[in-house]
């Protein structure tokens, strides 16, 4: 691996420098500075032999998606991340792929707010990360899963629509889509995303129309399997300067709704049945 002592160097540095609050875990009592190993291996999907064989210098060339997700567990600024995949004789992300690196600030979100369902996706709506508040609301969804296609393959959480909520809905993520195609022309990512909607007749009845159509701010009356109807306000926002999505259910305090999600929250991630056409 190219220049491995930098690499493990930077790794130690790093996970050292973050402190477990940031993460959502307690301080408590512990001996080392930062996070600890079996930590940053959990939240990254890695082995802790190979976090520790990585930060001693011993590992073969990790690879991008192996450094990316260290990269988000980490916190890492955007060129911290390009100097971490550099250190690994990896590429640094061309200026033409979507954007997936989850800044820090992002990161603290989810784990601070825990009162709120905060999702965070792509420019073409693949998820990159959720809080525990998402999933108990939505049920388990692993990163990757790409919001348009499961949206035409009919397996989102089932939602109750008003009237022409549900084809506005449609419309603006097949916008959306479009979009991400013309600004990030040469992703694959995106590319493959569009093959694979090929298949469904009402995805190519829209994306041949070509109508533009935004997202607005609404409710959402989701189906949860243990509570019931709960009414959501959605709000989709935007990092600064990252082009990632982050959308975010709240309920109205002091209201039954209120109280529903709060007994979701409670009760945990739970299977959320699919919506139905």
């Amino acid at each position: 691996m190219a220049d491995r002592g930098d690499f493990a160097s930077l790794l130690r540095a790093w996970r050292e420098r973050l402190q477990p609050a940031a993460v959502g875990f307690p301080a408590g009592n512990r001996r080392t500075r930062g996070l600890r190993r079996e930590e940053v291996a959990l939240l990254a999907g890695v082995s802790v032999d190979y976090l520790v064989r990585l930060e001693q210098g011993r590992a073969d060339r990790p690879s991008v998606q192996v450094v990316s997700s260290l990269a988000r567990v980490l916190q890492l600024s955007d060129l911290e991340r390009d100097q971490l995949l550099l250190a690994a004789g990896l590429p640094a992300p061309l200026p033409t792929a979507v954007p997936t690196h989850v800044p820090a600030s992002v990161q603290r979100l989810l784990a601070r707010l825990p009162d709120v369902a905060v999702g965070v996706w792509t420019a073409h709506w693949t998820l990159l990360t959720a809080n525990a508040a998402w999933r108990s609301l939505l049920g388990p969804m692993d990163p990757g899963l790409n919001l348009v296609v499961a949206q035409f393959a009919g397996s989102t959480p089932q939602v109750v629509w008003e009237e022409g909520d549900h084809e506005r809905h449609e419309r603006a993520l097949v916008s959306d889509l479009r979009t991400a195609l013309i600004r990030y022309p040469d992703d694959p990512a995106v590319r493959a995303v569009l093959a694979e909607l090929q298949q469904f007749d009402r995805f190519r009845q829209l994306w041949d129309e070509g109508t533009v159509v935004e997202h607005r701010f609404q409710a959402k009356t989701f189906v949860h399997p243990s509570v019931g109807q709960v009414t959501l306000d959605c709000d989709v926002l935007t990092a600064i300067g990252t082009d990632l999505r982050i959308v975010a259910y709240t309920a109205e305090p002091g209201t039954e709704d209120a109280s529903r999600f709060d007994l979701i929250r409670t009760l945990g991630t739970v299977e959320v049945s699919a919506a139905s056409d």
